[in-house]
């Protein structure tokens, strides 16, 4: 019986008519997935080369499939490859090449897998490579924050709760902050790529294959620690895709908090920080305007990688064993979570370098929002006063200190003795900011020379 059934796929010797043009539209992905070239045409070299060393296909079509993949990636990296709509994806757009040059070689190379598992290998490679780049940005931007808090070592700022002045630290201490949730962010990271370099190939379409295969040997070929131990969880689980979003979702909430604050510092109500003019954008009515649009869209970029992680969650939580079509629609999600990623930590990298800090802007912030009252209750309980009594005390001084309009400090010290007798000559060196800076010098404390520890330590570890 002839077929109307297009020729050119694969699949349609049990069709009787052409597949429709929207369907064709619809259900096609080489738009997007032919991102994933490098790694398909790695698998599928690999995957070769277990067929011929099982002897299931002969050394003579290795060789014409291994020269043929390698003008495929000439022609694709020079943008001489035609990408065609007509068959639907990366693998059979590469599979239908490969043939048009080596012939039956090229047919032969599908002995043994499906695209369920071409796919899910693919996808996993893919990740692996992103996530061994994302680490590579990482770090670079890690090193980017170290340098500036060594460089603010001990340049005193407010620290806040509430987004009210608390108490005195140094902005290299604020710095090292940031580049503790980057450090999780990299353990994160790490975490996810063992389970992600899983092979799946070898589970074909979902019960595995009758060929003598050596999966393990595709394994080691392909530096993969393992292979997926079940033929139905390896073509459809996305886990690997959900965890790495999620790890992507909290690294740009850090980066969107960063984010937040260097757009309120830059604020002229705060003037903390300049942020460099390369990285910033003028309004089209006000000259004055210096825009930190950066920070702003890293922000607004959060709420889109979030969005991904709720759309694979979604795609995969109805979805019965083993593969579905569904599984199609993990691919943008995940592309675009790693470019987002990846664009925003390279401009994150580039622009922290160039962030100068304005000292005297922080200072007066310190000075008006009395940043060292805890450290006259510290006083005076270490003179004998019991904590609670030495906080009351301290409230009133500071409504005092408000109703003169200064500072702590700024108080004489029959001010200060009168609200406890406790109160000596030498409260004054500990209202200081830098006193209070100094004081803080423990594991963990903002004192600048316990900033200058933890940044010798992260340089020694590097």
């Amino acid at each position: 019986m002839s077929s109307d059934a297009s020729p050119q796929y694969t699949w349609a010797g049990n069709f009787s008519e052409p597949m429709d043009d929207l369907v064709k539209r619809y259900t096609a992905s080489v738009g997007f997935d032919r991102r994933m070239w490098r790694q398909d045409i790695r698998g599928s070299l690999a995957h070769a080369r277990m067929l011929a060393r099982q002897g299931i296909i002969p050394a003579e079509d290795l060789a014409d499939i291994q020269r043929g993949m390698a003008q495929i990636a000439a022609e694709i990296e020079s943008g001489a490859f035609a990408w065609s709509l007509d068959f639907e994806d990366v693998h059979l757009n590469i599979e239908k090449r490969l043939t048009a040059l080596v012939g039956d070689a090229g047919k032969r190379l599908h002995t043994g897998r499906s695209r369920n598992d071409q796919v899910a290998t693919d996808i996993r490679l893919y990740l692996r490579d992103a996530i061994d780049d994302i680490q590579v940005l990482l770090g670079q931007f890690q090193n980017a924050l170290l340098d500036l808090a060594e460089r603010e070592a001990a340049t005193p700022m407010p620290g806040f709760t509430h987004l009210q002045v608390a108490q005195p630290i140094t902005f290299g201490h604020h710095v090292l902050a940031w580049r503790e949730m980057t450090r999780r962010d990299a353990e994160r990271l790490a975490e996810i790529r063992k389970r992600v370099n899983r092979l799946p190939l070898g589970a074909a379409a979902l019960a595995g294959t009758t060929y003598p295969i050596d999966r393990e040997f595709v394994a080691a070929e392909l530096g993969f620690d393992g292979v997926c131990e079940n033929s139905l969880d390896a073509v459809s689980d996305r886990d690997f895709a959900i965890e790495f979003c999620a790890a992507a979702a909290l690294l740009m909430m850090h980066l969107s908090r960063m984010s937040e604050e260097l757009v309120l510092w830059m604020n002229p109500r705060f003037a903390f920080v300049r942020i460099p003019d390369r990285f910033c954008t003028g309004s089209s009515i006000m000259p004055q305007k210096k825009n930190p649009d950066v920070a702003e869209l890293a922000r607004g970029k959060t709420g889109r990688v979030y969005g991904h992680l709720m759309a694979l969650l979604t795609l995969m939580k109805g979805q019965p064993l083993a593969y579905n079509k569904d599984n199609q629609e993990d691919k943008e999600p995940l592309f675009d979570a790693v470019d987002t990623v990846t664009d925003t930590l390279r401009i994150f990298a580039a622009m922290i370098p160039g962030v100068v800090t304005r000292p005297e802007a922080m200072r007066e912030a310190l000075r008006q929002g009395f940043a060292t009252a805890t450290d006259l209750a510290d006083y005076l309980t270490r003179k004998g006063l019991p904590f609670r009594d030495a906080h009351r005390i301290v409230g009133l001084a500071v409504r005092r200190a408000e109703e003169l309009g200064v500072d702590l400090p700024e108080l004489r010290i029959e001010e200060l003795q009168s609200f406890s007798p406790l109160i000596g000559e030498d409260v004054f060196s500990a209202l200081t900011v830098e006193g209070s800076l100094a004081a803080r010098d423990h594991a963990g404390g903002t004192a600048p020379e316990r900033v200058r520890a933890v940044i010798a330590r992260a340089r020694a570890r590097a």
